[in-house]
């Protein structure tokens, strides 16, 4: 095998092998792929050809991914056509296991959206491995503006248990993560139905006070939805739900690591807050992501993908209108800014989610799925202009299912 190969690929799920450095330790290992399992794991300590290897690690997690490449999940547009081709397109950020995220809409258009990802999930067993839930977020958020976000206020509504029922219904009981605001009267009971049902709770685009919020916590809410974001622009230094939820330890939190929606001295005091134990990096990639530079015409306004990547709404280039950019970007930028290590960064988009989410992520060692990402690092902590993580290859139940045209 050369020093530019990073494993043979049968086709197929019989077997194969891998050639990577260990994202944890940095041990040249190639890894046996039997199956859906990883079957052994072999140092090559002192190969020379290791010196080419790409890094080798736990296949990325996100729990909030809205669209990509022009289609967002919350549309009346989405098919089931449309579901497998975003699914497959974001295999190649070495995401290996994601919620489709659709958001506050009318009850029609979240219906439809939801029955067409249990529709995708039914007629591809390749999408049903990779979708491991559906992440509702919406429609019971603040209708205030600043917590609202970019969700239609006229969509904004009360929780509604009936409603949250069909809902399930629709999408084949497959909402596991549900994003709400909790200032209203009825959200501690509303939380209370939704973790008998099985579903976890996220926190987020609310106005709650500390009261409020201790009481969603105490009947079962275990996320902030990425916190820091769905805000006012201003809030009361001392006290505030930004800071309630940080020092609030049964809480998780997921943070969107793009470089734009949270500034690097707000990730790394996030991040040293919470631990890195209780952070999940997340893309929260708009229906936009994957497209060129240049205004488009979205749901409910014209965008703007700016050449740095950030979205704005059009002429308003401080206002963001979503992500663009994969959770790989997070980890990056966590390494960067948070000066993590690759491994912390790696834990916080993949075993942190699959832990929330009650899954058990891909592994290096005997037994574990073979769910993995094959990839490339540029550290920029050192002086380098950027961090770069970039995708190799991606296997996903012992299958290769992506790999970079370009030669490693």
């Amino acid at each position: 095998m050369g020093e530019d190969q990073v494993g043979d690929f049968p086709e197929g799920t019989g077997s194969m092998e891998l050639c990577g450095r260990r994202f944890d330790t940095g041990e040249a290992v190639r890894v046996e792929v039997d199956g859906q399992k990883v079957a052994a794991v072999r140092s090559c300590a002192g190969d020379p050809a290791a010196r080419g290897w790409p890094w080798i690690a736990p296949g990325l997690v996100d729990i909030q991914i809205n669209g990509y490449g022009g289609q967002e999940f919350s549309s009346m547009e989405l098919t089931v056509e449309k579901v497998c081709r975003i699914s497959q397109q974001v295999l190649s950020f070495g995401v290996t296991g994601y919620c489709p995220t659709v958001t506050t809409e009318s009850f029609e258009v979240l219906e439809h959206a939801l029955r067409t990802i249990a529709q995708a999930c039914e007629s591809s067993p390749e999408v049903a491995r990779h979708v491991r839930g559906i992440h509702l977020e919406g429609p019971y958020l603040s209708t205030e503006e600043g917590p609202r976000g970019a969700h239609p206020v006229e969509h904004c509504r009360r929780p509604d248990w009936d409603e949250f029922q069909r809902l399930q219904a629709a999408a084949g009981g497959r909402i596991c993560l549900h994003t709400m605001a909790v200032e209203f009267e009825e959200a501690p009971s509303f939380i209370q139905q939704l973790v008998a049902a099985g579903v976890i709770v996220g926190i987020g685009h609310t106005a709650a006070d500390a009261v409020q919020i201790a009481r969603a916590v105490e009947a079962g809410a275990r996320l902030s939805t990425h916190l820091g974001n769905g805000s006012h622009l201003m809030i009361p230094r001392h006290r505030g739900y930004i800071w309630e939820q940080l020092a609030q330890d049964r809480l998780m939190a997921s943070l969107i690591g793009d470089g734009h929606h949270l500034p690097p001295a707000v990730l790394k005091t996030f991040i040293r807050a919470k631990t890195p134990q209780r952070c999940i990096l997340v893309s929260d990639m708009s229906g936009q992501a994957g497209q060129p530079p240049g205004r488009y015409a979205s749901r409910f306004c014209d965008v703007e993908i700016l050449p740095n990547g950030r979205l704005v709404v059009a002429g308003q280039h401080e206002i963001m209108a979503g992500a663009s950019s994969p959770v790989g970007c997070g980890i990056a930028n966590a390494v960067r800014f948070a000066g993590l290590r690759l491994e912390t960064a790696i834990r916080m988009a993949a075993h942190n989610p699959a832990g929330l989410l009650g899954i058990t992520p891909g592994g290096l060692s005997p037994g574990d799925p073979a769910d993995l990402v094959l990839f490339r690092f540029e550290d920029g902590s050192e002086g380098a202009p950027s961090s770069e993580f970039a995708p190799v290859a991606t296997v996903l139940g012992g299958r290769l299912v992506w790999q970079s045209p370009d030669p490693p």
